[in-house]
């Protein structure tokens, strides 16, 4: 069985997370899983009390801080049943009957990797409980740059707040990982019925402005309303500026055009577009 897998965590994002999760779930009749990870939390200071003090002492002491990891585990646990309840109930008044909740321990990441098998697309927030502020727009979660790197699942990545999409802007440059993600929003079903804005920056040869035109066939042939735009100037600026023009709510990419290598000195596109964009994101592998 196929889930819309939605990861939760301690942030102010759990409410556009499972809002969003609900969304894709009602759109491809799917049921939701809701995943909490208790992440190991290190403690400083306890490999240093040794020696400085008396044996006893010390066995007294260390049999203590056991006994609080104990405690904070037993809390966290606690917790994480808490907002994952919490979820589950956000979940059912909108509307979903199949949900389900996962409570795993161990790394966010390997968590996501481990189910990705069960997975038809998973939804994150945008800025996780290691950023505090739901409201700042350019956090980005630690985890996300290499979760999109090390997942072959569309994921869709939602900010401070959502909204069901109207419409949607299908980012396109003619390459690989642009021709995966037009196949994907064609044969997906996710977004059927939505307006599609087709947008591809600094068309500059004959080879670019063909592929172009056959992607606006392909998704008028497949029933989609398509409006086609060609931009100038920066890729980020340029995609960013049209849709804000446009309102649109609801931004497809491909994931990550260019090497990690060619990533540390150039930057990418997709990154910068997680980091800014105020409407949810889905990156197609």
């Amino acid at each position: 069985m196929n889930y819309v897998i939605a990861s939760i965590d301690s942030s102010p994002m759990n409410l556009p997370v499972t809002d969003a999760a609900a969304w894709v779930c009602g759109r491809l009749n799917k049921p939701l899983l809701l995943l909490h990870t208790l992440e190991k939390q290190l403690q400083h200071g306890a490999d240093d009390l040794s020696g400085a003090i008396g044996l006893g002492a010390q066995s007294d002491l260390m049999e203590r801080i056991a006994e609080l990891d104990h405690e904070r585990s037993q809390l966290a646990l606690r917790h994480g049943r808490a907002l994952l309840e919490a979820a589950n109930k956000r979940a059912e008044s909108l509307g979903l009957k199949a949900v389900e909740t996962k409570l795993r321990h161990g790394d966010f990441i390997d968590a996501l990797v481990d189910l990705e098998q069960q997975a038809r697309l998973m939804v994150v927030g945008k800025a996780g409980q290691d950023h505090g502020m739901a409201h700042d727009f350019s956090a980005v979660g630690s985890h996300i740059e290499t979760l999109i790197r090390q997942i072959h699942t569309s994921l869709l990545i939602v900010p401070h707040q959502f909204a069901p999409p109207t419409s949607f802007m299908l980012a396109y440059d003619g390459q690989e990982t642009a021709e995966r993600s037009l196949e994907r929003v064609i044969s997906g079903g996710l977004l059927a019925g939505l307006p599609c804005h087709l947008v591809m920056v600094n068309a500059k040869s004959g080879t670019q402005k063909a592929q172009f035109q056959a992607a606006n066939d392909r998704l008028r042939e497949a029933g989609f309303e398509v409006i086609a735009a060609t931009l100038e100037g920066d890729t980020f600026e340029a995609l960013d500026a049209y849709r804000e023009q446009h309102q649109l709510g609801l931004i497809i990419m491909g994931a990550f055009s260019h090497s990690k290598i060619r990533h540390l000195f150039l930057g990418s596109n997709t990154i910068r577009m997680i980091e800014n964009a105020s409407v949810p994101l889905i990156i197609l592998r």
